[in-house]
C-alpha cells in the first residue's frame, strides 16, 4: 500500500489522530468489527450489537407477590376489626405463595400475616379464613407484563452490558445475546536487553513489564489479548513474528524499536507489510510513537498496527491516546466523561513548546481548595503512574505553568480519594512510607500523599496553604535548634500559627559502597581527587546540614567532585551509590541500609512534622497522630527497626509558633 507517511516529524496530536483514523477508514477499519452471539453468563461487559426486543412478558402471568390468599376484593367488602368477614377456603379464598399463579377469577392477595385461621365446619370443609381489612383490587398482584411486555425494547443498541441488564434480558425471555466481537489484540515486546520478570537481572537487563500494563488496558476496554514472547533485536525475526500477528490479530502492537536508532526494526517492518502513516508525534511523552496498517499478505485482511515507544510511561500515554480510543470504537462504547477539576499547582512546570504534554500529579484537598502535586516527569518512572491522581495536560505551544497557579486536572481516582488525602510536602524520610502503610491499615478510606521537595520548600508550601504537614530537619546555625529559626522567618510573619511535633531522631552521615573501598572516613575525603559525590536539592535539610558542616571544616564545596549533581531522596541518594556511579553522599543510616552499603555517621539530627493549627485539631489528621501518639508503641518499633532511628519524641508538642 503506497501512502505519504509522515516520519519523526512534529505532527500534532489531533493531526495524528485524524491522519490514521482516515487511513483505517480507507481500509475498511473503522466501525465495528463484526458480531456474535453469546450466552448470557458469558456476556457481562460486553456490548449489543444491536437493540433486544421482549421474547416474553415478565411476568409472562398474574403473580403473587406476597404468601398468603388469593380473593375476589370484592368479597371483602365492609370486613372491619370490629365487624370480620370469614370467607371458604377453597371457593372464596386459596392459598398462594409468592409467585404463585393467581387463580382464575381471583383479584386480590391477602397476606397471610393479615388473615386468620378457622377451623372446617360445615359449608367449608377445608376451613375458613377471617379477615378485619377490605383488600383493594389487583392488590399483593404483580400483573403480566408488570416488568416488561413482549414486544417492548428491553435494551438499546450500543449498551454495555452491566449485571442487571442480564437479568433483564433472562426475564424476557432470552438465553443469548447478539454483541459487538471483541477485538484482538497483540502486543510484541522487542529488545535485546529485555527479560522476563522475577528473572536474575545484571547490569544492562531491563524486565519486561509494559506487556503487562499495556495488556491489562487493552482487557479493560473489552479486548482479547494475546502477550508475545520476547523478540530481540532482529529485522527478520520481527518481521516474522509480525507477520503472524497480523493474520489473526485486529491490533498489532509492538512495543519498543519505535525511535530511529540502528536497532529499531519496527518502522521498517511496517512499511514492508503495510503502510506506515504516522512516525512520531508532538506529544510528551511518547514522541516516537508510530501509527499504520499492515496485512500478513497481499490476499489477507487489513490490520491496525502501532509501535509504542519502549519507556514505560511514554507506552501508557500513547496506548491511552491512540490505542485504547480505537478499540473502544470497534465496539461501539462511548468513550468515558471526563473528571475535570480545578486544582492549584504547588510546583512550577516547564514544558518545551511545541509538544503537548502530560503531567502526572497527585491530589489533595487542603482546607477548601484541591491542590496538585507533579510527580516525577521522566518516561521510565513507572511509578509517577502508580502514585498520580490525574493528568495535567499542557497545550502545545504553551510553556508551562507557574507554581500557585489554577489548573485543569483531568482525575482518574475517585473524589472521595482526593477528599481523604492527607497532604505531606517538605523533607524525604523513609518513615512516611511507613506512616502512609499504618494509616492505610487503621484507616482504609484515607491516604497519606508525599511529595519530596526539602525542607524549606516545605514549610514554603505551608505558607501558601498546599499542605496539611511538612517533614523538615532544617538546623538553625545560631541557636543549635531545628526548624524554629525557618518557621519564625518562613511562616510567623505570613499569620501562620503552626505546632511543631516531635517524630524522631536519625543519623545523618555518607553512604558509602559495601566495604568503603575508598577508605572514606568523613567530609575531608570528599576534596580527595579519586572521589565523586552525590548531593541533595537545595532546600534539603540534609543539603543544609552538609553546608554547615563543610563551614565548619573550612571545606570549600567548590572542591567537591559531584557537589552540584542533586537528588531528592535519601533512597535515590543510596541507589546512585550502589549501582558504582558515584562514592558516596549523605543521607541517613536507614537508606543505607536499604540497599546493603556501608554508612560513616557524621551527626544526629531531628526531624520534626510541623502542622498548622488549623490542620492539627482537625477530624482528618485525628487517624494519623493516633498512630504517631499510639501508646503500644507499634509504630514507633516498626521505625526503629529501619536502624539509626530513635522514636523517644515522637508524638510530643515542642513548641506552638
Amino acid at each position: 500500500m503506497t501512502d505519504q507517511n509522515i516520519y519523526l516529524k512534529d505532527v500534532g496530536l489531533d493531526e495524528a489522530r485524524a491522519a490514521w483514523a482516515a487511513q483505517l477508514d480507507a481500509v475498511g477499519l473503522v466501525g465495528r468489527l463484526g458480531v456474535e452471539r453469546v450466552p448470557l453468563v458469558r456476556a457481562a461487559g460486553r456490548v449489543t450489537a444491536g437493540p433486544v426486543w421482549a421474547r416474553l412478558s415478565s411476568p409472562h402471568y398474574h403473580a403473587s407477590a406476597m404468601d398468603g390468599f388469593a380473593v375476589r376484593a370484592a368479597d371483602t367488602r365492609g370486613a372491619t376489626e370490629t365487624r370480620p368477614l370469614s370467607l371458604a377456603i377453597g371457593s372464596a379464598a386459596r392459598y398462594v405463595d409468592t409467585g404463585d399463579p393467581v387463580p382464575q377469577g381471583f383479584d386480590a392477595v391477602i397476606m397471610i400475616e393479615h388473615a386468620q385461621r378457622l377451623p372446617a365446619e360445615a359449608g367449608a370443609p377445608e376451613g375458613a379464613i377471617e379477615i378485619m381489612q377490605a383488600a383493594a383490587p389487583w392488590q399483593y398482584i404483580r400483573p403480566m407484563g408488570e416488568d416488561v411486555v413482549a414486544t417492548e425494547l428491553v435494551l438499546p443498541a450500543n449498551h454495555r452490558l452491566r449485571p442487571q441488564d442480564l437479568g433483564a434480558l433472562a426475564a424476557a425471555g432470552h438465553a443469548e445475546v447478539e454483541v459487538s466481537r471483541r477485538p484482538r489484540v497483540a502486543i510484541i515486546p522487542t529488545g535485546t536487553e529485555l527479560v522476563a520478570p522475577g528473572s536474575m537481572v545484571k547490569p544492562g537487563d531491563i524486565i519486561e513489564y509494559n506487556t503487562l500494563v499495556l495488556g491489562a488496558m487493552a482487557e479493560d476496554a473489552g479486548c482479547v489479548v494475546t502477550r508475545f514472547p520476547i523478540q530481540r533485536d532482529d529485522y527478520a525475526a520481527l518481521r516474522q513474528v509480525v507477520a503472524e500477528a497480523l493474520a489473526s490479530f485486529d491490533l498489532v502492537v509492538v512495543n519498543a524499536g519505535s525511535s530511529a536508532g540502528r536497532e529499531d526494526f519496527t518502522s521498517r517492518v511496517f512499511e514492508d507489510l503495510g503502510a506506515l502513516k504516522v512516525h512520531g508525534v508532538a506529544i510528551r511523552p511518547g514522541h516516537p510513537v508510530m501509527l499504520g496498517v499492515a496485512r500478513a499478505a497481499i490476499d489477507q485482511p487489513w490490520r491496525a498496527v502501532a509501535g509504542i515507544p519502549g519507556y514505560p510511561v511514554s507506552a501508557v500515554v500513547t496506548f491511552e491516546l491512540f490505542c485504547v480510543p480505537l478499540l473502544r470504537a470497534w465496539q461501539a462504547l462511548r468513550p468515558p466523561e471526563p473528571v475535570l477539576i480545578d486544582a492549584v499547582l504547588t510546583r512550577k512546570c516547564v514544558s518545551p513548546a511545541g509538544d503537548d504534554e502530560f503531567v502526572r500529579v497527585s491530589v489533595g484537598q487542603v482546607a477548601d481548595r484541591l491542590v496538585a502535586s507533579p510527580l516525577t516527569g521522566g518516561a521510565g518512572v513507572i511509578t509517577s503512574l502508580v502514585k498520580s491522581d490525574g493528568v495535567l495536560r499542557i497545550p502545545r505551544f504553551k510553556e508551562g505553568h507557574h507554581q500557585g497557579e489554577l489548573v485543569r486536572v483531568e482525575l482518574r481516582t475517585e473524589i472521595a480519594r482526593v477528599r481523604n488525602t492527607i497532604v505531606a510536602i517538605g523533607s524525604h524520610d523513609m518513615t512516611l512510607d511507613l506512616l502512609s502503610n499504618a494509616l492505610g491499615q487503621r484507616a482504609p478510606a484515607m491516604r497519606l500523599s508525599s511529595a519530596h521537595v526539602g525542607s524549606l520548600g516545605g514549610l514554603l508550601a505551608l505558607q501558601r496553604k498546599e499542605a496539611h504537614l511538612a517533614g523538615s530537619h532544617l538546623l538553625d546555625e545560631e541557636s543549635g535548634d531545628y526548624n524554629v529559626g525557618a518557621i519564625r522567618q518562613t511562616l510567623t510573619p505570613h499569620g501562620i500559627k503552626v505546632m511543631m511535633l516531635g517524630f524522631v531522631r536519625r543519623t545523618q552521615g555518607l553512604i558509602v559502597p559495601k566495604g568503603n573501598p575508598k577508605g572514606i572516613a568523613g567530609l575531608d575525603d570528599l576534596v580527595r581527587a579519586d572521589v565523586s559525590y552525590i548531593n541533595r536539592q537545595r532546600g534539603a535539610g540534609t543539603r543544609a546540614l552538609l553546608d554547615f558542616e563543610l563551614r565548619r571544616r573550612g571545606i570549600d564545596p567548590r572542591r567537591i567532585r559531584g557537589y552540584e549533581r542533586q537528588e531528592f531522596t535519601h533512597l535515590a541518594v543510596a541507589a546512585q551509590i550502589a549501582s558504582g556511579a558515584v562514592d558516596c553522599g549523605m543521607g541517613i543510616l536507614a537508606a543505607a541500609r536499604a540497599l546493603d552499603l556501608d554508612f560513616v555517621p557524621l551527626a544526629s539530627e531531628r526531624y520534626d512534622l510541623i502542622i498548622p493549627i488549623e490542620h492539627y485539631a482537625s477530624e482528618k489528621l485525628g487517624p494519623l497522630l493516633e498512630i504517631i501518639r499510639d501508646p503500644s508503641r507499634e509504630f514507633a518499633a516498626s521505625v526503629e527497626a529501619l536502624g539509626g532511628y530513635d522514636t523517644a519524641q515522637m508524638g510530643v508538642e515542642l513548641g506552638l509558633f
